[in-house]
């Protein structure tokens, strides 16, 4: 038989090929193509799948050139470009960079728009509202919520890009390795425990301290210093070092208040550039070792004593007899 009978129906088109090459695109209807059953091949799709599926994009795009916009949307994607695809004026799915793809034109309204991500990666409010919605945000972007009282850093591919205020934000994942970090602005605690020092006379210790720190640029809290608050504990241990070494047992005892300034200095010059605010440090506990604390307690109890023995004497003058006080008046 040479006469080939092709029947496309509502909602499909078909794609003619002869002797293997593709002839047209042919619209609902029925058809009549003359030649052996062997030379005619016609390969029917939906236009409900919206995607041509197909493998012959290229030869699709290549042989129906200027026609191709009267069968199909053409999204050509750029290689620092995104591609939004609205069907019937909403938000249906993202093309990436670099991507391709041809859309069947049917009872749907298919239009793309196409964003530059070369310089910004952040995605469009309303953009990441709506990919959220239908599930899709997670797979093309990569989302972080800055809670109050916080900052977020937008690091790409390492280098810290920008600043983040409290706040919900989607970035572009296509372009490069993103990541988003959050630094907590509020006040920080940090307890330095257990630390064996030696005084300035020799005596051995254990001192307890805290501080309170408060992070003001986490640019700098980030970039200049691997862990902050490692590097802060440190400087604790080591300022508090330093203070006790250049006290004697006595000056510690008798005034915690300059020890406690000393360290505070030495803290607090050592780590204003690292964009860290230090706002008060205090020593909690001054432990002495047991002999030490028998010694301590056994000078306690002499002078305690020599107290009491000056006391004693003095009311014992005045009740002596040359006393004053003490004589008889005159009749």
């Amino acid at each position: 038989m040479l006469i080939k009978r092709i029947v496309i129906g509502d909602g499909e088109r078909g794609l003619y090929f002869r002797n293997r090459r593709f002839q047209s695109v042919l619209m609902p209807g029925v058809y009549r193509r003359f030649g052996p059953q062997w030379r005619i091949r016609v390969e029917t799709y939906g236009v409900d799948e919206l995607v041509y599926q197909g493998p012959h994009r290229d030869v699709l795009i290549e042989r129906l050139g200027n026609r191709l916009s009267d069968y199909f949307v053409l999204a050509d994607i750029g290689v620092d470009q995104v591609g939004l695809v609205k069907v019937d004026g909403k938000l249906d799915r993202v093309l990436a960079p670099g991507s391709q793809e041809l859309f069947w034109k049917g009872g749907r309204t298919i239009e793309v728009d196409v964003l530059a991500v070369n310089d910004e990666v952040q995605v469009p409010t309303a953009v990441a509202r709506r990919l959220r919605q239908i599930g899709a945000l997670t797979s093309v972007a990569v989302t972080a919520e800055v809670p109050a009282e916080s900052a977020g850093l937008l690091i790409v591919d390492g280098c810290i890009v920008r600043r983040l205020d409290p706040g919900y934000y989607a970035f572009w994942n296509f372009q490069g390795n993103v990541a988003v970090e959050v630094i907590d602005l509020r006040v920080q605690s940090l307890e330095v425990s257990g630390q064996e020092l030696l005084t300035r006379d020799k005596v051995s210790l254990r001192v307890n301290l805290a501080a309170s720190i408060r992070v003001v640029d986490p640019v700098a809290a980030r970039s200049r210093v691997v862990r902050y608050g490692d590097f802060v504990y440190r400087e604790l241990q080591y300022g508090l070092r330093k203070a006790v070494a250049d006290k004697s047992l006595d000056e510690l005892l008798g005034d915690k208040a300059s020890l406690d300034a000393d360290i505070y200095a030495y803290v607090r010059g050592r780590v204003t550039d690292l964009g860290i605010e230090v706002q008060g440090v205090g020593v909690k506990d001054v432990i002495l070792p047991g002999e030490m604390r028998d010694i301590l307690n056994s000078v306690v109890q002499a002078e305690k004593a020599a107290q009491a023995n000056v006391i004693r004497r003095r009311e014992e003058a005045n009740l002596s007899p040359l006393h004053p006080l003490a004589r008889t008046p005159d009749p």
